[in-house]
């Protein structure tokens, strides 16, 4: 009869997930993941199958997480205060292990190499993105947002901004708080 193992497979998923997350694929070795989960070789293997098996689970960690987040801003908002909170929320999040976006960051280091990882993240940047969309068509149905703006161009280019912010907010001297302000602001001139 095998043995159940003694720990707690989700809370070893947001462990690597923030040191993906920090460090990026390959800046994190196996070795790494080891230590942090403090888990030898052999269990390592049998938990997860691979160091990719476990960067997707920590991809699909962070995915979800995000959703969620905005889907609570949603529903205790409504969606334009949900999509006009959501970028401070994210640049004011001191429990994150970087600024910047690990679905993101993935694509941008994988992509070159084809990796497959890389789509998986820019699978991932579409759903949040088709999320955006829908809260865009909720603003206009609540009268929020003027009909003659497009929901998706609309989401295309609030995810840009996001993506553009986090990536502010890792640089020394710029102002990511006030960035994020800007972009909560702009949405009020969508009527």
């Amino acid at each position: 009869m095998p043995r159940k193992p003694n720990y707690d497979r989700d809370e070893l998923i947001e462990r690597a997930r923030d040191l993906f997350w920090k460090r990026g694929w390959a800046g994190t070795s196996l070795k790494d993941l080891e230590v942090v989960l403090q888990m030898k070789p052999g269990s390592f293997y049998a938990a997860f199958g691979s160091k990719d098996a476990l960067f997707t689970l920590a991809m699909e960690k962070y995915a979800t997480d995000g959703r969620e987040r905005l889907k609570a801003l949603e529903q205790e908002h409504g969606p334009i205060k949900a999509l006009q909170c959501f970028p401070k929320m994210v640049v004011e999040n001191d429990a994150a292990p970087a600024k910047a976006c690990m679905l993101s960051k993935t694509l941008l280091e994988l992509h070159a190499h084809s990796h497959p990882l890389a789509q998986d993240a820019n699978l991932h940047l579409l759903k949040m993105e088709g999320h955006f969309a829908e809260l865009f068509r909720q603003a206009q149905s609540a009268g929020d947002i003027d009909l003659s703006h497009d929901p998706q161009v609309l989401a295309r280019r609030y995810q840009s901004d996001l993506l553009g912010l986090r990536v502010s907010a890792e640089r020394e001297g710029v102002d990511a708080k006030a960035i994020a302000a800007e972009i909560a602001d702009g949405l009020t001139r969508l009527q």
